[in-house]
């Protein structure tokens, strides 16, 4: 990878560029500007979600470009009181007149769990998947995946599906690697993407991250980008100024020694969200 818009090939054939901008909060207080900003610097793939009230905005965005729909990657997801064989159909029409577009490049679902008391969830994340193959079967979405399942939810659909998964989203930064999760996907050709690549600067002060951006001459974000990149994990970053978009697209200019990768890849848990599909969220673990 040499380009923020290089890409990966899903086993399906569709092609996915390797970096993502994240539009979680993205649209706080100014719209589509930091969206339409962000195409502006050189940004194709766009991570959306219903829960996160930007579709509109990449919509907007995307509009004031005067570029094709065709040069875009645009992934969105369905939330947790979506889930269901019906819900999940109409929300993807939702989801897709908010983003003024027939089709979807990637669809996922948000959690594998709409609450955490709910005891039929494995039939619910079965009835919400065939409608996700049924939109996949019609040419409405493109490829179609999941987002925080881990290995014990993933054994459900796999064990129940006619079309496996494409990709699957998860925290997943230095500090919080999910190794479990991430060798069971590769196993099954599943990219797995980042979110919160950064850990929303949480391992910033992280002593082994902060020796390491030093060593390479540059920041610690740029730093864990990079890590993310050569560990074949599609990072999804946030960025509301363009200088740090800019930082955020240029990760191509250096290369973690094998060594240090091995360093990154071994420091104490630090950085971690406190979220998890199966269990109340605790405090965020700061570096």
């Amino acid at each position: 990878m040499k380009h923020i818009n290089d890409v990966y090939t899903l086993y399906n054939g569709v092609e996915i560029p390797c970096v993502a901008y994240g539009t979680y909060k993205a649209a706080e207080g100014n719209g589509s500007e930091a969206i339409f900003s962000a195409i502006e610097e050189g940004y194709r793939y766009f991570d959306t979600a219903s829960f996160y009230e930007t579709e509109e905005y990449v919509a907007e965005a995307i509009r004031r470009s005067g570029l094709p729909r065709e040069d875009f990657f645009i992934a969105t997801k369905l939330w947790k009181e979506e889930m269901g064989y019906e819900e999940a159909l109409a929300a993807f029409e939702r989801s897709a007149k908010r983003l003024n577009t027939d089709y979807i490049d990637l669809y996922l679902i948000h959690w594998p769990r709409p609450t955490l008391d709910y005891k039929d969830w494995k039939q619910l994340d079965i009835d919400t998947w065939r409608a996700l193959e049924k939109l996949y079967k019609e040419g409405k979405v493109r490829a179609i995946g999941l987002s925080n399942f881990l290995p014990h939810h993933l054994d459900n659909i796999l064990e129940n599906c006619e079309i496996k998964p494409m990709v699957n989203q998860i925290e997943y930064h230095a500090g919080y690697t999910q190794e479990a999760t991430v060798q069971y996907c590769k196993q099954h050709d599943i990219l797995v993407q980042a979110w919160s690549p950064i850990s929303r600067g949480r391992i910033f002060h992280d002593v082994t991250l902060v020796e390491l951006a030093e060593k390479y001459q540059v920041s610690v974000p740029k730093l864990a980008l990079r890590f993310c990149i050569q560990n074949g994990i599609v990072p999804l970053p946030k960025a509301a100024s363009r200088e740090r978009m800019r930082e955020n697209m240029n990760l191509f200019d250096f290369e973690i020694s094998d060594e240090d990768m091995k360093r990154i890849n071994t420091i104490p848990q630090v950085g971690w969200s406190g979220e998890h599909p199966d269990r109340e969220r605790v405090p965020a673990i700061v570096g």
